[in-house]
């Protein structure tokens, strides 16, 4: 449960049926894969104003992919970070809003309510202390994804997690240009590290690029034996994308790109050997592409959290 403002009709993470799970924000939930535990660290959440999201959606187009609109009228998407945890070591991938809660009235217009605070409470209650974060890794650099890197403090900013180096492409570090980033950078110069494509992070992770979001945007691959799962980061947004990957973004740096590396992902989601990490798929976070007929769709893994499973 987030906060009272999630009474009439916004999400709650109350236990439900598949459907209702792709309506509201996902809780904590964890997953043994292979060698490693992951663990979805929920922050808080942001309402997407569909048709404004999706430049060229209409409301006949939402009247068909309605199952996945809150009681506003907005998509679902979690905000938080993912806990990979193995042999007494731990990652985290992308840190969350931070301290955060903005009215849909205060906030852009192709967004609704924001809110994020929830991220260290639940890495303590995972029995894991900032401390023994050793690497944290970033998808992109915007402000839903790096809002716990650094807290505030009486003289200043201070890093959230002191003793991790920190990751993310090279390019992105090179080339992010944005206030909030800047303040991270600053923060960080000298502890960074910029890593390329296929560079191995964490033992049995590897960085991909996958440009479009951002021109440096990077997914992460967790292989364990024969089995591959994708940390999405912004790559996709919504579980309706896995039916309609060829949908531009509004918020995609580069549109066409974008959509480019949405179909390559969708190819390797396909595999028999791989599943997927949404970390804003409302509460459907962990799952696999599976194809009914021509039409593909997200099926969310069975996982041990709050609420319901699969």
């Amino acid at each position: 449960m987030l906060s009272d403002a999630h009474h009439s009709g916004r999400p709650d993470g109350t236990p439900g049926g598949h459907g209702e799970r792709l309506r509201r924000v996902s809780p904590v939930r964890s997953l043994d894969f292979g060698d490693h535990r992951l663990t979805y660290l929920a922050d808080g959440f942001v309402q997407l104003a569909p048709r404004a999201w999706f430049p060229g959606t209409t409301a006949e187009t939402w009247a068909r992919h309605a199952g996945h609109l809150d009681g506003d009228g907005h998509l679902v998407a979690s905000v938080g970070g993912l806990l990979v945890e193995h042999g007494g070591r731990a990652l985290l991938i992308d840190t969350g809003y931070g301290r955060r809660r903005t009215g849909s009235a205060d906030s852009y217009p192709f967004l609704g309510a924001e809110e994020g605070g929830l991220l260290p409470a639940n890495l303590a209650a995972s029995g894991v202390s900032v401390d023994a974060i050793d690497t944290v890794a970033f998808t992109h650099l915007h402000e839903d994804h790096v809002g716990w890197a650094f807290t505030p403090a009486a003289d200043g900013p201070g890093l959230h997690f002191p003793r991790a180096r920190y990751v993310t492409s090279r390019y992105e570090w090179a080339h992010w240009s944005g206030t909030f980033s800047d303040a991270l950078a600053r923060e960080l110069r000298g502890r960074a590290v910029g890593v390329a494509d296929g560079e191995e992070i964490f033992p049995g992770v590897t960085a991909w690029a996958t440009p479009g979001h951002t021109d440096g945007h990077t997914s992460y691959v967790i292989t364990s034996g024969d089995r591959r799962l994708l940390v999405l980061g912004d790559a996709l947004h919504s579980a309706v994308q896995i039916e309609v990957p060829e949908w531009r973004v509004l918020v995609d740096a580069g549109r066409d790109v974008a959509v480019e590396t949405r179909l390559r992902i969708m190819k390797e989601l396909a595999r028999p050997d791989t599943v997927g990490f949404g970390g804003h798929f409302a509460d459907v976070v962990f799952g696999r592409v599976v194809t009914d007929g021509s039409r593909n769709r997200w099926e969310p893994l069975p996982t041990t959290g709050d609420g319901d499973c699969c």
